[in-house]
């Protein structure tokens, strides 16, 4: 009988050494090993989180990113960028810090060197990376991860107030490299098309109009670093006013402009005795005849409806007359509206 109850205890005494055993190593007693699973992947459903091997970095251990981007899987990686990297089961080929991609592109990796990763996604630059490992190692597993952006670099040209190149933080979109280049330049009318040419040769055309006038904030697209922004100038030309005006001679115009913006650009104070009812403009036609145009710009500013307004032409010649002061068709009040249409 006492034989037996030392055999009948023994499994007690087993089960509580196991007990202290998962206590002190964390691991369930009669668990099973599992195989080792890339670092920051999903566990499969029902298994605990794998445990990384000494000296790898476990996911989430690294520091806060600085910048995420929106859609890491078709994301190109670029100078600047910060990756991790893990290679699974070599600690001493895991950098223990992200790696920053040089000018050029490569990044610095143990053992193999400098490897390009620059315009390639995260599994594409994995995959470099192993096939450089696979001079030193049966097969190796990488992963490329990224850490943080780098920033955006742009240059954009046009009827912008300080065209230039400007760095950026990322995510950069369209408003954000107009502002840093100090918003528009003068504009007559609707505002211009602006282009963004990506490094690849992608051009997206985006009308400011809507985007900052009407409030589509769906045409604000992203702007990638080393992209070119180009936003559309008016067209200039001159005419030659003469007569009653205070400058005469040639005025510049932007493509669109009218009579009224003409005559405006040459002056028109309201010690002058200006005829406005009696403005005529000379134009040579593409079969080389002239061609006289008489317009009452006073009864047009008067009703406030320039869309009856005679539209510029280059090399357009206008001539003011003069007027008597008892019947002086340009009145104080039109004279002022002329003014004012000059910025």
């Amino acid at each position: 009988m006492e034989r037996f109850s030392a055999v009948a205890r023994r499994p007690v005494r087993l089960a509580i050494l196991g007990l202290i055993v998962a206590l002190a190593t964390g691991v369930p007693a009669g668990a099973q090993s599992m195989p080792a699973q890339p670092v920051g992947a999903q566990p499969a459903a029902g298994q605990a989180a794998p445990v990384p091997a000494a000296g790898v970095p476990a996911a989430g251990s690294y520091p806060a990113a600085e910048a995420t981007i929106e859609s890491p899987i078709d994301y190109r990686l670029r100078q600047g960028d910060e990756v991790t990297l893990t290679v699974f089961g070599e600690s001493t080929l895991t950098p223990p810090t992200p790696l920053r991609i040089m000018q050029g592109g490569a990044v610095t990796v143990p053992l193999v060197g400098n490897v390009k990763i620059g315009g390639l996604t995260t599994r594409q630059a994995s995959n470099a990376i192993a096939a450089r490992l696979r001079h030193y190692l049966r097969s190796p597993e990488v992963t490329v991860a990224i850490f943080s952006v780098g920033p955006i670099d742009a240059l954009i040209l046009g009827n912008v107030r300080t065209p230039g190149k400007y760095t950026l933080p990322p995510p950069a979109r369209l408003t954000d490299v107009l502002a840093a280049a100090g918003g528009l330049g003068p504009t007559d009318g609707d505002f211009p098309e602006a282009r963004v040419q990506s490094p690849d040769g992608t051009v997206s055309h985006v009308s400011l109009q809507k985007l900052l006038h009407d409030g589509d904030a769906s045409l604000n697209v992203s702007v990638p670093s080393g992209a070119t922004v180009y936003v559309e100038a008016p067209s200039t030309f001159n005419v030659r006013v003469l007569g009653a005006v205070d400058k005469p001679g040639d005025v510049a115009l932007h493509e669109g402009d009218d009579l009224a913006m003409a005559v405006a650009r040459a002056g028109t104070s309201t010690q002058q005795y200006v005829d406005l009812n009696h403005v005529t403009v000379t134009r040579v036609g593409t079969d080389g005849k002239s061609e006289v145009h008489n317009v009452n710009l006073y009864a047009i500013l008067k009703q406030g409806d320039r869309s009856q307004d005679l539209i510029m032409q280059k090399n357009d010649l206008v001539y003011v007359p003069r007027g008597q002061n008892h019947d002086m068709g340009g009145a104080a009040s039109v004279l002022l509206l002329l003014r004012a249409l000059i910025p």
